[in-house]
């Protein structure tokens, strides 16, 4: 393995790349609701993305393959115990209503991976991609908002609910490489529907978050347009799913999606 493999296997090990995914989403919030980007609050998201993320995977509690796939734990180890001093000094500067709001997000992520009565949320029978397509809604569209003092009201709530389906769906394409390591009684998706009807899910989740942006209070046409194109990259990459797909198609190529749906919409906004 060369240098570039070894660095690219930490890149992605280490959940900076799904965490630049988290950030990419809140920024997406931030030009959504025109409100000027705030570096305190997506420090704190991105190094709590990297933070919360390590933490589920490699605490040695979630019993997930991710461990026998990573020779570089303990310098994993030490980077989340920087990214979570990071987090921390990001957090004190942000407002006490976010805390709150972070705080039980945070706590939906410990339960996640830490069992309580013996069962953690990860293994209650078809919660999994629920209770991850919850804290990321929650982190990328209430969190900044919250922040930035805006009153959640039913637009917010509409936004909140596409974010949710959109992490829905994009997070099929793990259930489905995953269901080969998955424990049956963890009631996912694919193991509930099946391959094909698992894929077809996505493709009506993709549908009805096309068609809540068509209808949309504050229309877009940028928004509408990037929100079309992420729509279709994400049923592409759902389609070619597999259970025997290449290492790094879930963890990078899907993952990608929300940061290639940030930087579509930002061309979009600045150069057409």
């Amino acid at each position: 393995m060369n240098w570039f493999q070894k660095v690219f296997n930490l890149y992605i090990s280490s959940s900076i790349h799904v965490s630049l995914a988290i950030l990419s989403f809140s920024i997406l919030t931030y030009f959504e609701h025109g409100l000027s980007l705030d570096r305190n609050f997506l420090l704190f998201v991105f190094f709590a993305g990297i933070t919360g993320y390590n933490f589920v995977k490699y605490s040695g509690i979630a019993q997930l393959h991710h461990l026998s796939l990573t020779p570089n734990l303990r310098l994993i180890q030490i980077f989340s115990f920087f990214c979570f001093i990071a987090m921390c000094d990001f957090a004190w500067h942000l407002a006490w209503r976010t805390w709150v709001a972070g705080g039980i997000l945070g706590l939906l992520t410990a339960l996640y991976a830490v069992p309580v009565s013996g069962k953690n949320l990860r293994n209650l029978s078809g919660m999994k991609i629920f209770i991850i397509a919850i804290v990321w809604a929650g982190s990328t569209v209430i969190l900044p908002l919250i922040e930035a003092d805006k009153l959640l009201d039913m637009e917010i709530l509409v936004d909140f609910v596409q974010r949710f389906m959109l992490v829905l769906a994009l997070t099929l394409p793990f259930e489905i490489r995953d269901l080969k390591f998955d424990d049956e009684e963890l009631g996912t998706i694919p193991q509930q529907l099946g391959l094909w009807e698992t894929k077809i899910f996505g493709t009506i989740l993709f549908l009805l978050i096309f068609l809540i942006e068509l209808f949309q209070k504050d229309f877009s046409s940028d928004y509408f347009i990037a929100t079309s194109f992420v729509c279709l990259l994400g049923a592409f990459f759902l389609w070619n799913s597999r259970l025997d797909q290449h290492k790094y198609y879930a963890s990078f190529w899907v993952e990608a999606a929300p940061i290639a749906y940030l930087g579509f919409y930002w061309f979009l906004r600045n150069f057409l």
